[in-house]
C-alpha cells in the first residue's frame, strides 16, 4: 500500500521508463546470468534426450537383427 501511495504523484515516465531502466542496470548482471543458466540447462536436457534416443535406436536395431527369442528383459 506504501509503494502505491509512493508512485501516485509521480509523471508516467517515472513509473515505466525510469524506474525499469534503473531496475536492469542494478540487476542486469543477476537477470542475464539466470537467462544463461536456464538456457544451459535446457541445451544440456536437449542433448541428454538425443544421446538416449541414439542409444535406444542403435540397441534397438542390433537387437532386431539378432534373434528374437531374447526380447524378454
Amino acid at each position: 500500500m506504501a509503494v502505491k501511495e509512493l508512485l501516485t504523484g509521480l509523471p508516467w515516465w517515472v513509473k515505466w521508463v525510469a524506474i525499469p531502466v534503473i531496475a536492469v542496470a542494478v540487476f542486469g548482471g543477476m537477470i542475464a546470468s539466470a537467462v544463461f543458466f536456464v538456457v544451459n540447462v535446457l541445451f544440456k536436457v536437449l542433448v541428454f534426450v538425443a544421446l538416449v534416443a541414439g542409444l535406444l535406436y542403435v540397441v534397438r536395431k542390433f537387437k532386431g537383427s539378432s534373434s528374437s527369442a531374447d526380447d524378454r528383459w
